[in-house]
């Protein structure tokens, strides 16, 4: 059997508490020279291939890198391998307790996790032991399979037609028999025991593997519920509830598997082959099999296989799949083409830059289902609630059956009755499974919206912020200065003024350097000598005359300013432009102002923020004539200027200590230590950037800051849903416990509540899918 081999990992938590340390020193950023995201000490490769089986394919396409399992929040044990097994009937807490007995306290066992929504068990064990471990599990009635030998979908619930109707029509018949008192009680016992054993076999089987590992769950209470009603009599009735639990039971698995379509529903996304370029011509090859460099060619109407750099023609293509946004964006060459992604027009061309298991489409399906594997809040909560829930209504059940007859003398199977009701709900699975279908609800419709969230504890903090900061230059702005004014000085003409400053800027690559020069570097002369001055600008001969371009300082130190001078450098300023100024030997000869442009979001985004009660704060290393200019056109709530990165991080300290849960926005390597400081860190503009997917918080897709609001108000639908989850989930349990102490609940009406409220909330937590 297969073995996964783990990457290294340094034991940090990924899907943090937040009651302990936060993350380690990690940087968010994306792939323009920066590094977003949190280094946890892992490399990043997808979790499995979610690509189809291999098919025949054309000589160009080379083999496909093996699964590879990351666990991001587990160290590996020395001498351990992690392994990731696909349970089919792994539905529930109430199989994962089986094997959390079977399997935990295992010599040969370093650690557990279970992904409930995908049915995956991934464990970190002794090589040699896999066998023997797998069997342990199907000693359990369950069927364990390693991930790259099982089938990439989670299988449907079994199907039970023709059993269950069968049941259902003999239980009916008992019913009907004993309600007409028109044939004999072991008529009513023979249609009662042959209901029982078409719909019950299976749960019974379950119920007593798990008696016999000591574990109470709903297929032994319901086993102990039936077997106690034939026992006092009850055939009818007995009968009914098996047949309705076991109808309930496929109903339920029915509702979870769409859940977990909402998730593996993205790998329809990526097409399974692709039109390569090949000796021979073009052939359609599976994507699975195409290796990075490969040339691939996309027609209109069809959508892109895999991830790519445009190296001919010219479409709009529609990126909502990840970016989130809701139109075509236009391609050209150079431009990144995503997988998964519909191209519109045009026909392109793109070199294949990641192959069909590295694309940004798998990395975030796998950081989904990895978000999905950690356990929010509210589900460690509920999780431990039921711990004690189950027993505790156990032991009531049981003084029920027998402290009431022994007081009053009597009616012994009256109690005894009413005990089996109480057994059937006993099991929390409505509360149990109201938090992970909720969660990976809102997980799944982030993801769509170009939102991606790395577990649900910061699905469900995004509701507590009080602060979001912001770095401004490419976060509020588009980080790409432009030249917005030209002021000549003295008697030089601006012609030749310009021309003299083009000639310098264009050997230069500072940004604002290139603002100048954009579009103007057929003005440019030659330059002899040319020096760049750090932290000041550049200097150089042209025309046999040194000429600087620089900043205030630089000209400061050549002793050219003047009053007037630095009275425009003041208005520059005022208005939130950075000034460069070209002086001679002698004198200023013009100054140019540059500005960075605001996004066109930006102004929106803040005010959906302050709409939503969270406050804003503008994080710059610009000067704070700038900064404060900014903050007023986008009506940020505090602006602070000539940050350097230990400024922003104790800014965010600040707030930190006013008991304000903070959140960070930024795209640069300056803002990594606000980052990881942040209660919750969001990476700009995400999408190809392995570092950002793999390991930010909350990673934007595109540069569009009103998925800021969106994402606090996605946390408060998601919380009011858990809310609303639990309430009916614990209501109608305590509801159906008053009813059966006074004696009106009946056995199959216990039944209809608990599966019933299973199904509430499970169709209530779906509905985050549907959220706008």
């Amino acid at each position: 059997m297969a073995q996964h081999t783990s990457h290294r990992h340094d034991g940090q938590d990924h899907h943090h508490d937040h009651d302990h340390d936060r993350h380690h020193g990690h940087d968010h950023g994306h792939d323009h020279g920066h590094d977003h995201g949190h280094d946890h000490g892992h490399e990043h490769g997808p979790a499995h291939d979610h690509a189809p089986a291999p098919t025949a394919c054309c000589g160009s396409c080379g083999s496909d890198a093996p699964a590879v399992i990351t666990v991001a929040d587990e160290p590996v044990p020395p001498g351990m391998v992690i392994t990731a097994v696909r349970i089919g009937e792994m539905d529930c807490p109430t199989e994962e307790a089986l094997i959390r007995k079977a399997l935990g306290a295992h010599p040969a066992v370093g650690w557990l996790r279970f992904n409930l929504m995908q049915r995956v068990l991934t464990l970190a064990h002794q090589p040699q032991a896999l066998d023997d471990l797998l069997a342990l599990v199907r000693g359990l009635g369950l069927t364990p399979e390693p991930l790259d030998a099982a089938p990439q979908a989670a299988p449907g619930p079994v199907r039970r037609g023709l059993p269950l109707a069968l049941a259902g029509v003999f239980a009916a018949a008992a019913e009907a028999v004993e309600f007409s008192r028109g044939g004999p009680d072991w008529l009513i016992a023979a249609l009662a025991v042959a209901a029982i054993l078409l719909a019950g076999l299976g749960t019974y089987r379950k119920g007593w593997i798990a008696i016999r590992h000591l574990t109470l769950n709903i297929n032994a209470l319901m086993s102990i519920a039936v077997t106690g009603a034939m026992l006092i009599g009850q055939w009818p009735e007995a009968a009914m509830v098996m047949v309705l639990f076991t109808l309930a039971e496929w109903i339920e698995a029915r509702s979870l598997d769409r859940a977990r379509n909402a998730v593996s529903g993205l790998l329809a996304l990526s097409p399974p082959t692709a039109s390569v370029e090949t000796a021979d011509g073009w052939a359609e090859c599976d994507a699975a099999q195409v290796p990075v460099g490969a040339r691939v060619r996309v027609r209109p109407g069809e959508r892109v296989a895999l991830d790519g750099e445009v190296e001919s023609g010219q479409s709009a293509v529609d990126q909502a799949a990840i970016t989130g946004e809701s139109l075509p964006v236009e391609k050209g060459i150079g431009d990144t083409l995503f997988a998964g992604t519909v191209n519109t027009s045009g026909e392109l061309v793109y070199r294949v830059t990641a192959t069909g298991g590295n694309s940004t489409l798998a990395r975030i399906i796998h950081a989904i289902e990895e978000a999905q594997g950690a356990r929010a809040p509210t589900q460690r909560f509920v999780d431990r609630f039921a711990a004690i829930y189950t027993p505790a209504v156990l032991v009531f059940a049981i003084l029920v059956a027998l402290l009431p007859p022994l007081l009053s003398g009597g009616a012994w199977l009256e109690w005894s009755y009413r005990a089996l009701v109480l057994l059937v709900i006993a099991c929390p699975c409505a509360l149990v499974i109201s938090t992970p279908v909720t969660i990976v609800s809102g997980l799944a419709l982030a993801a769509r919206r170009g939102i991606l969230i790395k577990g649900g504890t910061y699905l469900e903090q995004g509701r507590r912020l009080g602060w979001i900061a912001l770095d401004k230059t490419g976060t509020l702005t588009a980080g790409r200065p432009v030249r917005t004014d030209f002021a000549p000085q003295g008697d030089t003409p601006p012609a030749h003024a310009e021309r003299l400053a083009v000639s310098l800027a264009t050997r230069s690559d500072h940004p604002v350097s290139q603002a100048i020069a954009d579009g103007r570097s057929e003005l440019a002369a030659p330059v002899d000598g040319f020096t760049a001055l750090p932290g000041r600008g550049v200097h150089g001969t042209i025309d046999g005359q040194t000429y600087w371009l620089g900043n205030h300082r630089l000209i400061e130190e050549r002793g050219v300013c003047s009053p007037a001078i630095e009275a425009q450098l003041q208005a520059f300023e005022t208005a939130g432009k950075s000034t460069v100024l070209l002086a001679s030997e002698h004198e200023v000869l013009g100054l140019f102002a540059v500005a960075d442009t605001l996004r066109p979001e930006s102004r929106e985004a803040i005010a959906q923020l302050h709409a939503l009660g969270v406050r804003t704060l503008m994080l710059s290393g610009d000067n704070q004539h700038t900064v404060t200019a900014i903050a007023g056109q986008v009506g940020i709530d505090e602006a602070r200027g000539n940050q350097l990165p230990a400024d922003k991080l104790a800014a965010i300290e600040s707030l930190l200590a006013r008991d304000a849960s903070v959140g960070m926005v930024g795209d640069g390597i300056n803002d990594a230590p606000a980052l990881a400081r942040a209660d919750i860190g969001f990476a700009m503009g995400a999408a190809g950037s392995d570092t950002a997917i793999e390991t930010a918080d909350v990673a934007l897709m595109n540069d569009d800051l009103r998925k800021l609001p969106a994402f606090v108000r996605l946390s408060r639908a998601t919380h009011n849903i858990l809310v609303q989850n639990i309430s009916v989930a614990l209501g109608i349990k305590a509801i159906f416990l008053v009813l059966t102490l006074s004696g009106m609940g009946t056995m199959w009406m216990a039944v209809f509540a608990d599966v019933g409220a299973s199904l509430l909330v499970v169709g209530n937590g779906l509905r985050l899918l549907r959220h706008r």
